[in-house]
């Protein structure tokens, strides 16, 4: 293929590739985000801003898988709220590979519409390279309310193994209240009262819920406008083996 026509491709597939995450995750765990304006009566601007925070999510999914395909691994999340370097330390468990996302490593700016930090949750065998398909399980699980305000699992499952995997990661926006960092390192207060989704969200290292944006505190799981994404297994695995960096 000549140079001009293989140069005039790639951007066009850089764009499908970004449309195709976008839908993703807008798919995936953020269909919450789509009832956020209606439930929370959110004006204009604050619509903007959820759509401007689903976007930055589709582009942070796509930061990730773009690492994995440069260093056949997931990253580790960031130093701290200040520092958006890949933590140099080990990602050896649940907990320890919580937090912000990278955006320093990633080349984003990893901040949703509120201007806070996107938090971030890997399963930490995806952190090593080489990531081995074969015995690598994913742990991330996302639950939602039904209309009887019943959880559910809108991703994974009670039990994650080989032959039932759940998610390599998780992305999330706090959303306009509660919880969350600022870009300046300040650590944002939880103002509400019985919001115990949000709350989960907040201190979960595995299990995370998107559901319906509230603003009642007598909805089911109270007060809600978390903004939640993942990343489907299938896709991660799919991109990596493309690239040659899956053994």
């Amino acid at each position: 293929m000549p140079p001009m026509a293989a140069s005039s491709k790639r951007p066009a597939a850089r764009r499908q590739r970004g449309a195709a995450l976008l839908i993703l995750v807008a798919l995936v765990g953020l269909g919450a985000a789509a009832l956020l304006i209606s439930a929370l009566g959110h004006s204009t601007l604050e619509a903007r801003r959820v759509q401007r925070t689903v976007a930055k999510l589709a582009e942070a999914n796509e930061a990730l898988l773009g690492f994995a395909v440069r260093h056949g691994r997931l990253p580790r999340p960031a130093v701290s709220a200040l520092d958006g370097g890949e933590n140099p330390l080990p990602c050896d468990s649940e907990q320890s590979c919580t937090g912000l996302l990278p955006w320093v490593a990633l080349g984003i700016d990893g901040v949703d519409a509120w201007g806070k930090r996107l938090r971030y949750s890997v399963t930490p065998v995806f952190t090593n390279s080489p990531l081995l398909r074969i015995s690598a399980v994913a742990t991330k699980t996302v639950q939602n309310r039904d209309a009887g305000g019943a959880l559910g699992y809108l991703v994974g499952q009670s039990t994650c193994d080989l032959g039932a995997q759940c998610a390599p990661l998780v992305l999330l926006s706090h959303g306009r209240e509660n919880f969350g960092s600022s870009v300046l390192g300040i650590a944002l207060p939880n103002v509400a009262v019985g919001n115990v989704d949000e709350q989960l969200n907040a201190a979960s290292a595995r299990h995370f819920v998107d559901r319906v944006a509230s603003a009642e505190p007598a909805a089911p799981g109270g007060p809600f406008d978390d903004i939640v994404g993942t990343l489907p297994l299938s896709t991660l695995y799919q991109q990596m083996g493309a690239a040659h960096v899956l053994p």
